[in-house]
């Protein structure tokens, strides 16, 4: 106890320098992320975008993945560090949008567009064609469409999906929405064709539908994860595994957990779940869908769409 400051105080009389341990992704395959957060999602992310990259290249994975809420911000820092680094990493470059559906034949109606409940959606550019189409459904959403969220009606990314490859995103998505509401094969498969590719995420992060009373155990989101499953096998649909990183190591979520705090959220994953995985770790997570499916959704169905991506 120091009488000065009034208060209890660590004295360092000598210090030893070390090396901070690293995680290291020692697949013989690896996976590729498709679906990351970095600090430009405003109070969500907690990663910095170089550090992100860094970490990808380093693993070696051969594409990684930025897909923030609504927002392109971090598109000039990938392309700035990635040249300035001369990775030979592909950047993907993506976000996380807020989609409204109002038909995809329909007409976007500003007012009823409000009253509509949002879904989030994965939007990956594959060309030139692509980012132009992004960066107008930016714009369109956050001036045309804007109501608390930069919404995107269906109709409107339908006219500009050229170049874009289309996920359903988290939990939050419409489709699996319409899993947990127990919605009919035929409404599914026709929500489930707009898509490119469907997305499934490890057990923690969505555990709080446990506490919500929306599942009843893991073995309830177990059985959610392997629906999709079953789901994009009957469609023609590939299922990939992401982590929907918001932070980069698992101990970084005690940042995440104080921005969540300070919105007046409580903390949904528990700090637990939201973090940047290897290629052993997120086998490990979805070994309970057998070796051949965890394989497929981790390693290969990622790998096949981030082969889509042109330079």
């Amino acid at each position: 106890f120091d009488t000065f400051e009034m208060d209890s105080l660590i004295k360092a009389r000598d210090i030893e320098k070390a090396e901070k341990e690293k995680r290291l992704d020692e697949a013989a395959e690896k996976r590729v992320e498709l679906h990351a957060h970095t600090k430009m999602s405003k109070m969500d992310g907690v990663a910095d975008v170089e550090a992100f990259i860094d970490m990808a290249a380093s693993w070696g994975h051969k594409a990684v993945a930025v897909t923030d809420h609504g927002i392109v911000q971090a598109f000039p820092e990938i392309a700035r560090h990635i040249a300035k680094k001369k990775y030979g990493i592909k950047p993907i470059y993506g976000m996380e949008g807020y989609l409204v559906d109002d038909g995809v034949n329909g007409h976007a109606d500003k007012t009823e567009i409000r009253t509509k409940p949002t879904y989030h959606i994965i939007l990956l550019t594959a060309t030139q064609k692509g980012l132009r189409n992004l960066y107008e459904l930016v714009s369109l959403s956050h001036t045309k469409y804007q109501y608390k969220k930069p919404r995107i009606p269906k109709s409107v990314l339908a006219a500009h999906r050229d170049g874009l490859i289309i996920g359903s995103a988290c939990e939050a998505g419409e489709v699996f929405q319409a899993l947990l509401a127990d919605r009919p094969e035929e409404e599914l498969g026709e929500l489930v064709d707009f898509y490119d590719y469907l997305e499934i995420q490890p057990l923690v992060n969505n555990r709080f539908l446990i506490e919500n009373g929306k599942a009843v155990d893991e073995d309830a989101l177990k059985d959610l994860n392997r629906k999709v499953i079953a789901l994009g096998e009957r469609r023609g649909k590939p299922v990939v595994a992401t982590c929907d990183s918001h932070y980069i190591n698992e101990e970084d979520s005690v940042y995440r957990k104080i921005l969540m705090v300070g919105m007046g959220y409580k903390d949904a994953e528990n700090g637990q779940g939201l973090y940047f995985r290897t290629t052993d770790e997120m086998l490990a997570e979805f070994s309970y869908l057998g070796d051949e499916t965890a394989r497929r959704v981790v390693i290969e169905a990622p790998g096949e769409i981030a082969d889509r991506i042109e330079e």
